[in-house]
């Protein structure tokens, strides 16, 4: 299976540099945000989508809406696709990167999950949709932890890509297959 794997357009807690990792708190894309989905529908547009998944964020469905607008297909939610939960909705994202700089891959916020929990849970995605689509070309939205997270599965050492970075509907690209 061939996966896009696409980051949401900048969202309001983008901009004010605020953690979202509950998706039933509404939080949408900026205008800027819609302008940067539509730039990648173009660029995405001649890509043979055969199905499409997002998280359950308003910002990645909103997304996911607009790059569908040249492709005819269902959008299905996937919590697999959800942000790295925190516990920590609302507060400033450096309050989140200051627990886990000690230790990227293991620290596990109280009521949240590490970076190698979200590993699995991507992977979990991943493995089922490419079983599930096989030889076919996948679309899902996401957020930048997750895909972040799919990245560090394609590496011998995570380490390697745990500080990457994806832009603002960005996307990263590939072929997985369950192993």
């Amino acid at each position: 299976m061939k996966i896009f794997l696409v980051r949401h357009g900048e969202s309001e807690a983008n901009v004010a540099n605020r953690i979202n990792d509950d998706p039933t708190r509404l939080v949408n894309i900026t205008e800027r945000g819609r302008l940067q989905a539509e730039a990648a529908a173009d660029r995405l547009r001649a890509v043979p989508f055969t199905h499409a998944y997002a998280s359950e964020f308003p910002r990645a469905q909103q997304t996911a809406e607009i790059l569908l607008r040249h492709h005819d297909l269902s959008l299905h939610i996937d919590a697999r696709l959800n942000e790295r939960r925190s516990g920590m909705d609302g507060l400033p994202v450096d309050a989140f990167n200051n627990l886990v700089n000690p230790d990227l891959l293991r620290f596990k916020p109280v009521r949240g999950e590490s970076f190698l929990e979200q590993m699995e849970r991507l992977r979990s995605f991943l493995d089922e949709i490419s079983a599930r689509h096989l030889d076919e070309t996948v679309l899902a939205v996401s957020h930048e932890n997750p895909i972040v997270a799919a990245l560090a599965l394609t590496v011998v050492d995570p380490e390697q890509v745990i500080r990457d970075s994806i832009a603002n509907c960005g996307w990263l690209e590939l072929d997985w297959s369950v192993e």
